[in-house]
């Protein structure tokens, strides 16, 4: 870990303390922490099954948050921003699916 990766890490935590319990349901802040959780102590997002699909069920959250008018797309995009920014560089190939 990293102090960029700690910071991000602190982002998405504040995020969660400001919005959370106005535009989040008790469990979809849950999935978002368990997000940053696993992916702050990643060290291969390659190696890392758990990480990579915590990411991925997260990215689909924010999608459908967006979808139904509870956030806004900004919003979304900032915050998965910060959730990639707590785990290691993406592999090349991740990188390009994005």
């Amino acid at each position: 870990m990293n102090t960029e990766r700690a910071r991000a890490y602190q982002r998405v935590v504040h995020t969660l303390s400001e919005l959370g319990p106005a535009k989040l349901q008790p469990d979809e802040q849950e999935r978002i922490r368990y997000t940053a959780d696993n992916l702050i102590l990643c060290a291969d997002l390659s190696d890392d099954d758990t990480a990579r699909d915590s990411l991925e069920d997260t990215e689909l959250l924010c999608e459908v948050l967006v979808q139904s008018g509870r956030w806004e797309r900004v919003t979304a995009e900032r915050l998965i921003e910060d959730l990639r920014a707590c785990g290691p560089e993406l592999p090349r190939d991740l990188t390009h699916a994005r």
